[in-house]
């Protein structure tokens, strides 16, 4: 299981379609968690989290990749 962020417009009335998508190494998997505040990965597989842009900061410095600031991120669990 690997950890993958997806992005949306800010305002989605017209256009909900996926603007961005990021698989993250798995190898970052425990230590994203903690950073998110979750007891561990299968509980962040209940769902898509919503991210702040505090989140965002901190994951585009840990995994060094410039997130989008422009648009909804998600994070979730993939298989």
């Amino acid at each position: 299981m690997h950890l993958c962020i997806s992005g949306f417009l800010l305002e989605s009335s017209e256009d909900d379609s996926l603007k961005f998508e990021h698989d993250l190494d798995s190898s970052l998997n425990d230590q994203i968690v903690q950073i998110l505040g979750h007891k561990n990965l299968n509980a962040m597989a209940e769902g898509e989290w919503l991210l702040t842009d505090e989140q965002i900061a901190h994951l585009s410095e840990i995994t060094g990749v410039a997130l989008p600031t422009d648009l909804k991120l998600f994070i979730g669990v993939e298989a």
